[in-house]
């Protein structure tokens, strides 16, 4: 009889749960089997088969999938708390062959006599048999016990390998996230910093501006930061206010123009995830422009998609500022995609090809539902 075996993988209540139903069913599914291949050799009706399968099987799975808790407790009693062997609910092979002994006894002898109460008819069991019967049966009992443990025990172990695996990626690809994320936020503090050691120099005034709009920045940045997503409408208050920043340096060399729907202003969407194409916007496409230009951030639904597009009407793409995307920002920016949405998500630098010039970035990713207030 077939017993799923829970190896050392930390588990909700839920999903033991879902996992020891699917052992019962399982169970019933090899108990209808049985009584099938009995009937199917001449060994009476297939009604008494099928209530001596289905008691037999599953007072056996029962013994023996519970029984093995207790000795998984105590054998993981010394754990520490919370680890993933104090959670286990496998007590190794020594102790599990105990479990598949007592459990077959005890399940063949409390199943026997439940179907021998339903049909009136039953074996003699172990203990109405002699002691070389009794053995008999006990090896007859165990062989296929033993064999379909170790069968669902290597499934599991295979399932359990895979589920450490898909959790170790999650977690690389979560480290790497942070990592990138804090490369990001010195990225343009450096930059900034640099043009107000100039400002400092040249016109103290406009240094005071910057200054004041450079701590206002960073206070709602980092509120932002400590967060995984924020509202699209934050994402744009944060580009608002680091553009503010630049304006005070470049003056009516920079223009700006914002288009949020209002019905897309609550949208999740990666904290300060467009703030490296504004920032390649200032330096490849503007600044390189003596006249300056416009920066224009939108937002539009496309089916189920959000689009996001950062586009500049500066020097436009070139062999210095391919569209490749290897500089950090745009790398940046593809890494965080991949690893939140995979293929789902997606970002394309190009030429904007209107009379207008500059660069077009866009960026596609699914609309995620806003989640209910709390």
């Amino acid at each position: 009889m077939p017993h799923v075996l829970d190896l050392p993988t930390p588990a909700t209540v839920a999903d033991r749960r879902a996992r020891f139903a699917v052992r019962g069913l399982r169970t019933l599914i090899s108990c209808v089997v049985i009584a099938v291949l009995i009937t199917g050799v001449g060994h009476g009706s297939f009604w008494i088969n099928l209530v001596h399968s289905v008691c037999i099987g599953t007072c056996c799975w029962l013994a023996i999938d519970l029984g093995r808790i207790p000795l998984a407790r105590w054998q993981h009693r010394n754990a520490a708390p919370d680890t993933t062997e104090a959670q286990s609910q496998w007590p190794g092979w020594p102790l599990m062959l105990v479990a598949v002994v007592i459990g077959t006894i005890i399940g063949f002898s409390v199943g026997n006599e439940l179907a021998r109460w339903i049909t009136g008819i039953g074996s003699p069991g172990f203990y109405r048999s002699s002691w070389q019967q009794a053995l008999a049966l006990l090896i007859g009992s165990l062989v296929p016990g033993l064999v379909i443990t170790y069968y669902f025990y290597s499934r599991e172990t295979i399932a359990g390998k895979e589920a450490a695996i898909q959790t170790a990626q999650r977690q690389a690809a979560e480290h790497q996230l942070k990592l990138l994320e804090s490369q990001l936020e010195p990225h343009m503090l450096f930059n900034t910093l640099a043009n107000l050691r100039v400002l400092i120099g040249i016109d103290p005034p406009r240094a005071q501006q910057m200054l004041d709009l450079l701590i206002a920045f960073l206070r709602a940045t980092l509120n932002a930061s400590r967060a995984s997503q924020h509202p699209l409408s934050a994402e744009f208050a944060r580009l608002a206010d680091y553009l503010a920043l630049m304006k005070v340096r470049m003056g009516e060399r920079l223009q700006t123009q914002f288009d949020l729907p209002t019905d897309l202003g609550a949208a999740p969407v990666p904290a300060l995830l467009l703030q490296p194409l504004v920032e390649n916007c200032i330096k490849h496409g503007l600044e390189p422009n003596v006249a300056g230009g416009c920066i224009r951030v939108s937002a539009a639904r496309q089916g189920n998609e959000l689009v996001l597009q950062v586009r500049d009407t500066g020097a436009g793409l070139s062999d210095a500022h391919d569209s490749d995307g290897t500089r950090f920002g745009l790398v940046q920016v593809r890494e965080r995609l991949a690893t939140l949405y995979g293929e789902r998500a997606s970002l394309t630098l190009q030429n904007a090809g209107d009379a207008d010039g500059g660069t077009l970035a866009t960026i596609r990713l699914p609309i995620t539902p806003v989640p209910p207030p709390s």
